[in-house]
């Protein structure tokens, strides 16, 4: 696979666990399945990472490199598509496990 494929690769496998992601959330009922305030609490962190890593590029520390797995859109200089949903994925999983552990002790 060369080409446009192999850049789509990256992005499709983050799409595709946060799909996987909502499935669980939706099928076991716990986070936006619940409740739509639940958004929040996946895109403040998002916001926070977003703005972390955008201070990280300005000051030098971060940058994108040479990667053939990303699709080359950025969202601004360094920072590519591919970063954002990662955060979304890394804060919407954290969710759903505090939300999954948070039921299981209850029933305890």
């Amino acid at each position: 696979m060369e080409g446009a494929q192999v850049s789509l690769i990256y992005l499709a496998s983050l799409l595709v666990s946060i799909a996987g992601l909502a499935a669980l959330d939706f099928r076991h009922g716990l986070a936006i399945a619940k409740s739509k305030k639940y958004i929040w609490l996946i895109l403040i962190p998002v916001v926070f990472f977003l703005t972390w890593d955008l201070a990280g590029i300005a000051s030098g520390i971060f940058f994108r490199g040479d990667a053939t797995h990303l699709t080359g859109i950025l969202l601004a200089h360094e920072l590519p598509l591919e970063e954002l949903f990662f955060l979304i994925l890394l804060s919407y999983s954290s969710l759903l496990l505090l939300k999954a552990f948070t039921r299981m002790e209850k029933r305890k």
